[in-house]
C-alpha cells in the first residue's frame, strides 16, 4: 500500500461549490500549495471545454514547477458513433500536454440509455477507443466511472464490464465514484472489494459527502483494495462536497501508517489548509479536522487538568504532525489549569503564583456570567492577562469621547458619521469617520484618529463582526454580545465587547481589536 496514489481535484471537481470562482492565477496559487504538500497528482481541469481550463494548463507548462506532483487533465470519452483521434475534446487533451489524462466514463446503464443516448455497447467502445488512443499516444489514463456504485446495485455485471474494458484499453487505474454521495462504508467496501476480486488492475476511490461519510467512505475503500484516493483541500466540492484530502490522508498515514506523504510535509497540511482558504475567499472552517483551529482546542476545566499531567489523554494524535497546535480555550468552564495552561501557550508561567491564578479565573468567570466569551475571543483574554500579570494597562490612546449619527434621506441608503476624540502621542486629536453602518464609521474614524501617532494600523482591516442578543426575551432592551476580527494582512485576532447598546458593545471590541494589534506588533507607548 506504500504506493497509493494520492490524487487531488481541487483545481476541477472541488470549483465546482456554490459560491467558488477560481481564476487562473488562483488556480495557478493553490496548485503550487498542493505540489509544497506533496500530493502525487493535480488535477487542473478540462481543457478544451472551457476557455479557462485551457488557458491554466498553456500557463501551467511555463509558470508551475511542480517538484512532487503530476498534472492531470480531465475530459470525457470521445461521443457516440465517433473516432477518439478526431473528437475535438479529446484532441484538446493532446494539446494540454498533460502528462495524465483522466477520462470519465458511464458505468450506470440508466446513465448511458438516457443520459448518452446510446447503446451499452457503444459505451464500452468509446470507453476502449478513447483509452487505447491516449495511451497510444503516451499519456498515463486514469478512468472515472462515474456513478459506480449506483451502477453496480442496477447491473452488476455492466458496471465490471467497463473497468475489465478501460483496464485492458490500457488505463493505469479505474477510480469508482460514488457521484452522488448516497453510499455507506459498509456498501462501499463491499463494492470496491467485489471489484478489486473481479478485475486486473488497479482501482481507486473517488468520494461525495452527501450522507457526511465522505472520508470513512474512501477509508474503507483503500481497507478493500483501493490504491487511489481522490479527494479535496478542505472538502470543496458541488453540493455538500468531495472527500476532504487532508483528513483522509492524514488518517492513512497518520492512523494506518501508510507512508503517503513524507512527514516534513505533512507538517505543512494547516498551514495549506488555510492558505487555500485566503485563494478561495471562503472561511476555514474552524472545526475541520486536523488543521482546524479547534481540532485541538479544550475548554472544559476537567481536560485541562489532565492535559497539564500529559496532553496524550485528551487528544488522539500530536497535533504537530499536521502543523497543528494545541489551544486551550477560556471560559466559565475554565478551572485553575486552564488559565495556567492559556497563560504558558502566552509566554506566562503562571504555576507559582496561585493567589493570581484565583484572581484571573474569578475575573473571567464573573465577566463570562455578564456575557463575555473569551473562547472566542483570544486577544481580548490576551490583553485581560496581560493586565493582571503585568499591571500593563497598554494606554496607547485614552478616549475623551465618541459618538455617532446615522443620516437617511429619501430613498437614499443610509449613512453613517463617527466622531472620535482622543489623546494619542501626546496630542488631543478629533476625527471624523463616515461609513455604511455606525461601526463601520466608528472603525474608521477611531484609525483617522490614531494613525498619525501609530502609522503601523495603517493596515489593520477589521474583516469580520458578528452580533449575537443575549438575552432575546428583553427584546431591544436585551445585552448584546459583539465579536470582531480584525487583519493585519498575514494573520488575524478576535476580540470582543458586550453592553446593552449595541454601538456600545462594537465600540469596546473595536478599541481592543486596536490595542491588542499595536500590542501584537511590539509597538511603544507614544
Amino acid at each position: 500500500m506504500s504506493d497509493l496514489h494520492v490524487y487531488d481535484t481541487t483545481l476541477r471537481d472541488g470549483a465546482q461549490q456554490e459560491g467558488l470562482n477560481l481564476s487562473v492565477a488562483d488556480k495557478l496559487a493553490i496548485a503550487a500549495h498542493l505540489d509544497e504538500l506533496g500530493v502525487g497528482f493535480i488535477e487542473g481541469g478540462w481543457p478544451g471545454a472551457n476557455p479557462k481550463d485551457t488557458e491554466f494548463f498553456a500557463r501551467a507548462r511555463t509558470e508551475l514547477q511542480l517538484r512532487n506532483a503530476v498534472l492531470a487533465a480531465f475530459g470525457a470519452t470521445r461521443r457516440a458513433g465517433g473516432v477518439a483521434a478526431d473528437d475535438p475534446l479529446v484532441r484538446a487533451l493532446l494539446d494540454s500536454q498533460a502528462p495524465v489524462v483522466t477520462l470519465v466514463a458511464k458505468s450506470h446503464v440508466r446513465h448511458v440509455e438516457s443520459a448518452l443516448r446510446t447503446t451499452l455497447q457503444e459505451n464500452l467502445a468509446m470507453v476502449r477507443d478513447t483509452v487505447s488512443f491516449l495511451a497510444g499516444e503516451g499519456r498515463r489514463v486514469f478512468l472515472d466511472a462515474e456513478h459506480f456504485f449506483d451502477g453496480y446495485a442496477a447491473d452488476r455485471a455492466y458496471a465490471l464490464e467497463v473497468v475489465r474494458t478501460a483496464l485492458e484499453a490500457g488505463a493505469e487505474v479505474v477510480a469508482l465514484c460514488d457521484t452522488n454521495g448516497g453510499m455507506l462504508p459498509g456498501q462501499v467496501a463491499d463494492v470496491v472489494g467485489d471489484t478489486v476480486a473481479a478485475t486486473a488492475g488497479r482501482v481507486g476511490i473517488h468520494c461525495h459527502n452527501d450522507t457526511g461519510c465522505a472520508v470513512a467512505n474512501s477509508m474503507a475503500a483503500v481497507e478493500a483494495g483501493a490504491s487511489h484516493v481522490q479527494g479535496t483541500i478542505n472538502g470543496y466540492g458541488e453540493r455538500t462536497g468531495n472527500a476532504d484530502l487532508l483528513t483522509v490522508v492524514s488518517n492513512l498515514q497518520i492512523k494506518r501508517g501508510l507512508p503517503l506523504l513524507q512527514p516534513e510535509r505533512l507538517r505543512e497540511a494547516t498551514r495549506i489548509a488555510h492558505a487555500v482558504s485566503e485563494i478561495t475567499n471562503i472561511p476555514p472552517y474552524s472545526r475541520q479536522p486536523y488543521v482546524g483551529a479547534s481540532a485541538f482546542a479544550h475548554k472544559a476545566g476537567l481536560h485541562a487538568s489532565a492535559i497539564k499531567v500529559d496532553p496524550d489523554l485528551y487528544q488522539h494524535t500530536d497535533p504537530q504532525h499536521v502543523g497543528n497546535d494545541m489551544r486551550m480555550l477560556v471560559s466559565d468552564m475554565a478551572g485553575r489549569a486552564s488559565i495556567e495552561l492559556k497563560g504558558r501557550e502566552l509566554g506566562y508561567d503562571l504555576s507559582g503564583d496561585p493567589e493570581l491564578l484565583a484572581r484571573i479565573l474569578a475575573t473571567v468567570k464573573e465577566l463570562e456570567l455578564r456575557g463575555y466569551t473569551f473562547d472566542a475571543a483570544d486577544a481580548s483574554f490576551e490583553l485581560l492577562l496581560r493586565r493582571e500579570v503585568e499591571g500593563a494597562t497598554h494606554d496607547f490612546f485614552n478616549v475623551e469621547s465618541w459618538r455617532v449619527i446615522t443620516d437617511a434621506r429619501g430613498d437614499e441608503d443610509a449613512l453613517s458619521e463617527a466622531t472620535v476624540k482622543v489623546v494619542a502621542g501626546g496630542q488631543r486629536v478629533v476625527a471624523t469617520g463616515e461609513g455604511n453602518g455606525p461601526v463601520n464609521a466608528l472603525d474608521h474614524a477611531l484609525r483617522q484618529a490614531l494613525v498619525p501617532a501609530y502609522p503601523e494600523l495603517d493596515k489593520l482591516e477589521l474583516i469580520d463582526f458578528r452580533v449575537r442578543i443575549l438575552d432575546a426575551a428583553h427584546g431591544t432592551d436585551a445585552v448584546t454580545r459583539v465579536l470582531i476580527e480584525t487583519s493585519d494582512g498575514s494573520t488575524s485576532w478576535e476580540t470582543i465587547g458586550v453592553a446593552g447598546n449595541i454601538i456600545e458593545a462594537s465600540w469596546q471590541a473595536l478599541v481592543d481589536g486596536v490595542t491588542y494589534g499595536l500590542v501584537r506588533a511590539g509597538v511603544p507607548v507614544r
